[in-house]
Formats: structure tokens, C-alpha cells, sequence
């Protein structure tokens, strides 16, 4: 079983929620996360990774669409 960790996501529609992740084979989470809206993919955000210290956080970057 892959290790998960749990991300913050920061700015945009989902500002201060957190996701749970599955680590890759060298321990990194996904480079994005696609934060579906109340219409599903219709309304994605995408959110990207970045380091926040000595963690992860996913930032806004705007809609899929």
C-alpha cells in the first residue's frame, strides 16, 4: 500500500481545505491536483505543487477550462 500524506491547498475557490494524496515510488506527492467543482470536471480548479518549507502545499493556478 502507497504511503498519503495530507496538502494544503492554498488561494482559489478551495482556499484552506486539504487533500489527501498517494505518494509516488521516490516519496513525492502529484505535481497537481484537479479540485473538482460542485459540477464536476465542468468546474475544476487546478491546483499545483510547490514547497512550503519542509512541506507541500498545492497552489490555485485557475480553472481547467
Amino acid at each position: 500500500m502507497a504511503a498519503t500524506v495530507r496538502i494544503p491547498l492554498a488561494d482559489g475557490p478551495a482556499d484552506g481545505e486539504a487533500v489527501d494524496v498517494e505518494l509516488d515510488s521516490n516519496e513525492r506527492p502529484p505535481l497537481t491536483h484537479h479540485h473538482l467543482g460542485p459540477q464536476g470536471l465542468v468546474d475544476a480548479q487546478i491546483y499545483e505543487l510547490e514547497s512550503a518549507g519542509d512541506q507541500w502545499r498545492y497552489r490555485w493556478r485557475g480553472p481547467a477550462v
